[in-house]
């Protein structure tokens, strides 16, 4: 068992750097954390179809999110009993009635049950038979769905999906009741990009409401320029100019906007860029969602106070705009991130063109937005490799002004660094945990 105190690692105000590039620490958030907690597979849309599926990975582990012949979706190991091979190799696709391992033909029900071994005499007076569970490709222990959005958890004990979603299920509901027909359907084409830093970087960065008036200055400034210059010109400019115009948000005003910090690591950041205007499409798209919610309510829906919500350790929601960001740590400094768009059922085409044009400008590999952050986030990395430099991670920023209500933290300013601090409370309970079992291991 890796050497770790956490007491020497983790203090009310800052972390020591190498939670963020230690391997032995990295290991445990695999074993211990992604591979325990439940973890975001995929929408059920994205596997319509008998034997549709889609491949993931949870903590270390190769993964399959397919759709069985009674309409269950399951999710099974990526991985033949027999040599060990992997039995998709595709991102996605369709396996027909059942899968069959490439290398020796084995097969297997869309459940996982072993249908057929080939030459099934040779394995006369072995302990491998049809009967023998061995034989058949293992299943997540747990899989759960809520509102449509597919977790799995490689563990069999522990809290239940909606027990760990927690207040952050907030964001599902916003992104659904969203939609006139309470559902929303994915887009296909997922924006992957690899982080070259600790999947910590990302996490604390999504509300961290300091940093955009720095580090997206030379994107908003611009942005704001132009939209202010149409304005002028034709009285109105595209909510797409707004979208990135935001970012040139004065200090001041970052620090009106409110984070919202649950325990176990999640929060919200509180709306801020005001996507409400008044121009026909929205018009017509909020009439739909009177008709069908009755006005009360579809104003309820329309105007929750959101912009992220945060599920750590991994996931990121923005719902008002359909957007859901999810990682797969690969390494220490190294992390993929999956950026996924959806559609709103019912909607008006304008009103998934305006969300899409945000998923381009701000969340896709080539936007100028997306870029400034992975910079920061590798120059953060590799700094924190430099030992000599210094051993602490700083989060004092507002520290003490904190507002505890039920164990929910308030930020008093939108700038506090609240964020890190509730985040870190959630990742030393973690491994806590992680090292009490590896201790009985």
């Amino acid at each position: 068992m890796p050497d770790i105190d956490l007491n020497r690692l983790v203090e009310p105000d800052r972390v020591h750097r190498s939670v963020y590039t230690d391997p032995d620490i990295f290991d445990l958030e695999m074993e211990h954390i992604w591979e325990k907690t439940w973890v975001y597979c995929g929408h059920v849309s994205q596997v319509p179809g008998v034997g549709d599926y889609h491949t993931l990975v949870i903590g270390r582990q190769s993964m399959i999110m397919v759709r069985d012949h009674d309409g269950a979706v399951h999710v099974l190991y990526n991985r033949c009993p027999h040599r060990g091979v992997q039995i998709c190799g595709n991102p996605r696709g369709n396996t027909g009635k059942g899968f069959v391992c490439s290398y020796h033909a084995w097969s297997f029900h869309l459940d996982g049950r072993v249908r057929a071994i080939p030459l099934m005499k040779g394995y006369e007076g072995t302990r491998w038979s049809t009967a023998d569970p061995d034989c058949s490709m293992k299943a997540a222990a747990r899989v759960d769905s809520y509102r449509g959005f597919v977790f799995a958890s490689l563990w069999p004990d522990g809290p239940g999906l909606a027990e760990f979603l927690g207040d952050a299920k907030v964001a599902f509901d916003d992104m659904c009741d969203r939609s006139p027909e309470g559902e929303v359907e994915i887009v296909p084409v997922c924006h992957r990009v690899v982080q070259h830093s600790n999947w910590k970087f990302f996490m604390e960065n999504q509300l961290d409401a300091l940093h955009p008036s720095v580090t997206h200055q030379s994107t908003g400034v611009p942005a704001r320029r132009v939209e202010q210059r149409v304005k002028a010109d034709k009285g109105a400019a595209p909510l797409f100019f707004h979208y990135l115009s935001a970012f040139a948000t004065s200090f001041d005003q970052w620090d009106s906007v409110q984070t919202v910090n649950f325990p176990h690591g999640r929060g919200i950041l509180k709306a801020y860029m005001g996507l409400r205007p008044t121009d026909p499409d929205t018009l017509e798209y909020e009439a739909l969602m009177k008709r069908a919610y009755g006005e009360q309510k579809a104003e309820e829906f329309l105007s929750r106070s959101i912009h992220h919500v945060l599920v750590y350790p991994y996931l990121s929601v923005q719902s008002p705009l359909q957007q859901l960001r999810c990682l797969r740590p690969i390494a220490p400094n190294k992390t993929l991130s999956e950026i996924w768009h959806f559609r709103l059922k019912g909607a008006p085409e304008a009103i998934y063109r305006r969300s899409l044009w945000y998923y381009n400008l701000v969340n896709s590999p080539a936007t100028m937005i997306n870029a400034d952050d992975l910079e920061n986030w590798t120059k953060g990395q590799w700094g924190l490799e430099a030992s000599k430099a210094g051993e602490w991670v700083s989060f004092h920023r507002n520290h003490g002004d904190d507002e505890e209500r039920d164990g929910v933290l308030y930020s008093t300013r939108g700038t506090s660094e609240v964020v890190m601090r509730n985040q870190f409370r959630a990742w030393t309970q973690y491994m806590r945990d992680a090292l009490a079992a590896s201790a009985k291991a």
